[in-house]
């Protein structure tokens, strides 16, 4: 969602901040905007509409002199896109700057109040009725800026990462969050602000993740100081980023997209790494060896997560049933958070997230917490807020996903999961020992695999430009693969803006066959699987009797469906519960391609934001 950067040091703020708004364009945004105070001691407030270059063009005849400034990419939630519903927002008088990631859910209260004592507004923002609220507290008690903030936000009910500076005050940046996230990152004799690490990394690795109903102060002069909303200090933690600059520039890819489906092969070998053992036919997982008894005694697994995690979390559904005996259920978080789930004290919640940010999984985690259940998460980013507030869990290991629409995060999700599922089979004794052993070969031998069914890429550049006549396409598969349908017809959702829709194969006679027609593409993920494949051959036929145009995911060496399909994409053979990831990359390279050939924008398509951090 929106963008936060802040510097505060002895350098020039501008430049610091223009290059930490670009790093954190790919959470998508529809406006810009800055504050600095600057040499001549003027509270300076520039934003625009459109993108980060646009305000580089507007500033162009602007002071942008000063040391300590706030920056703020947004994505519209009240208010539509425009200059004046940009961030930052300034104070009536002038006298203070706020930017702002969140929802403020009681702002038309708070807003009336400011009313009736006065106040006007300049925008149809919840934002700029925070920083007119920390004004008039300021201003009637009497108080510095910092003892303002903490009083403001006790009036507050939503979800906020914020930065405020003070035009009379060069000297100290006040920041705080609630189920929002923020960074501080700390340098010599500098400190820095970021929605995440991305525009820190290039000048200092230490960062202090910043926890709920906390406030900072950020001064020139002395280490940052942390209270609680009732003003009792809190020690903090400061952690070194693993992630490096190289991780978040493109590195000669035209995108970040299809740098990072590029690079699945490396980030399944990271997520693996020091856990599967093939040589002596073990999976390590600390998170559950540390929690044996739990997952011993585990009732029942609930996997909670939104978008692509939870079709991720599909997958994980069918490995840990298939191997841990284990029954699993997977809830959108959006959805769970909203009812009043029934949750038993031995049952276990997996909580899945790229960004470990997600406002709706983070929600559900608090929910199973305060049902006393035990917490699992699966995360990709370092110190966010959800591997803070489980209990246990795994990393990821993808590295930076920049692109918006996710793909090495799914597939590092999907290993992270089938890594679970073996590591609970093998503490349950469900697997017969060959066959565990099997397995692990099999998911070790994955990621030179997908090595293999990258060299499509150019195949799929080739064909991709045929479809983008089309307007609606159907994504068939069955078993482990109708996850990956799923996830296939997101991508092409996402980037493409073609509408896309994926079924479980048998379920496509009870209904979507009256939509397929001579002009309708249809994508069937058809492994030549044991249990499956005749049924899918079927499927294919029931299309094709209907002049339906078939694209087929196969297994190489497959020459039935390869005769029936309009066209196939040939992948490796693997187990069957493996194959979701080979085949997802197929779907990814063909979105990207149909994409590209429609001249869209696929690292930061339309209205979508990377991590989605208010509802």
């Amino acid at each position: 969602m929106c963008g936060i950067v802040g510097y505060i040091g002895a350098r020039d703020a501008y430049p610091i901040l223009i290059k930490g708004l670009k790093r954190l364009e790919y959470r998508g945004y529809d406006s810009a905007g800055l504050a600095l105070v600057t040499n001549s001691d003027q509270l300076a407030v520039y934003k625009t509409k459109g993108k980060v270059a646009d305000l580089e063009h507007y500033v162009l005849d602007k002071d942008i002199t000063g040391s300590m400034g706030i920056a703020h990419t947004r994505w519209a939630t009240h208010g539509e896109p425009s200059d004046a519903n940009a961030h930052p927002h300034y104070s009536q008088s002038g006298h203070l700057a706020l930017i702002h990631n969140g929802i403020i859910e009681n702002y038309p209260v708070l807003k009336e109040n400011l009313v009736q004592n006065g106040y006007t507004f300049r925008s149809n923002t919840d934002t700029e009725v925070l920083v007119q609220l920390i004004e008039y507290i300021m201003f009637t008690h009497g108080i510095d800026l910092f003892h303002a903030v903490q009083l403001s936000l006790t009036q507050v009910v939503g979800a906020y990462a914020i930065a405020v500076i003070e035009r009379n005050n060069p000297n100290a940046i006040v920041a705080a969050r609630k189920s929002s996230p923020l960074v501080i990152g700390i340098g010599e004799g500098e400190y820095f602000l970021g929605s995440d690490a991305s525009p820190i990394i290039e000048y200092t690795k230490k960062v202090v993740y910043v926890n709920d109903d906390e406030v900072v102060c950020l001064r020139r002069d002395r280490e940052p100081q942390f209270y609680n909303l009732n003003r009792v200090e809190k020690s903090h933690r400061i952690i070194e980023l693993e992630m490096t600059l190289s991780q978040l520039e493109k590195g000669g890819y035209p995108h970040f997209m299809l740098k990072e489906i590029f690079e699945q092969p490396h980030t399944i070998r990271e997520c693996m790494r020091g856990r599967v053992n093939v040589e002596h036919n073990s999976i390590t997982l600390s998170g559950i060896i540390d929690n044996r008894e739990r997952f011993l005694k585990a009732r029942r697994i609930i996997i909670v997560a939104c978008g692509t995690s939870w079709h991720a979390g599909l997958i994980g559904k069918y490995l840990i049933e298939s191997f841990a005996r284990v029954p699993v259920e997977v809830e959108y978080a959006s959805e769970f958070r909203y009812r009043n789930p029934v949750l038993y004290d031995d049952d276990i919640v997996v909580a899945i997230s790229q960004s470990g940010e997600t406002a709706d999984t983070l929600a559900a985690v608090e929910l199973a917490r305060s049902r006393n259940v035990f917490v699992y998460g699966v995360c990709n980013v370092v110190g966010s807020s959800i591997p803070r507030r489980t209990h246990s869990g795994s990393y990821t290991h993808a590295g930076p996903e920049i692109g918006v629409a996710s793909t090495k995060a799914f597939t590092a999700q999907v290993t992270v999961l089938a890594l679970m599922a073996l590591c609970m089979a093998r503490e349950r004794k469900t697997l017969p020992q060959p066959e565990f052993e099997h397995l692990v070969a099999g998911l070790a031998a994955i990621p030179a695999k997908m090595e293999e069914t990258l060299q499509v890429s150019d195949f799929i550049k080739k064909f991709s430009c045929i479809f983008t006549y089309a307007h609606n396409f159907i994504y068939l598969g069955r078993g482990y693969n109708f996850p990956v349908a799923l996830e296939g017809a997101l991508k092409l959702k996402e980037i493409s803006y073609i509408h896309a829709e994926g079924y479980p194969a048998a379920e496509m006679k009870h209904g979507p066959i009256a939509l397929i027609d001579q002009e309708m593409p249809v994508v069937v993920v058809a492994p030549n699987n044991k249990s499956m494949y005749e049924k899918v051959v079927s499927n294919i036929h029931e299309i094709k009797a209907r002049k339906g145009r078939v694209v087929a995911i196969i297994t190489r060496g497959d020459t039935v469906i390869k005769e029936m399909a309009d066209y196939f994409i040939e992948i490796p053979p693997a187990e069957e519960c493996f194959v979701p990831l080979l085949a997802v990359i197929p779907l990814q390279l063909m979105a990207y391609h149909i994409a590209i050939v429609k001249d869209r924008n696929v690292d930061q398509p339309r209205n979508l934001a990377k991590s989605v951090t208010v509802e």
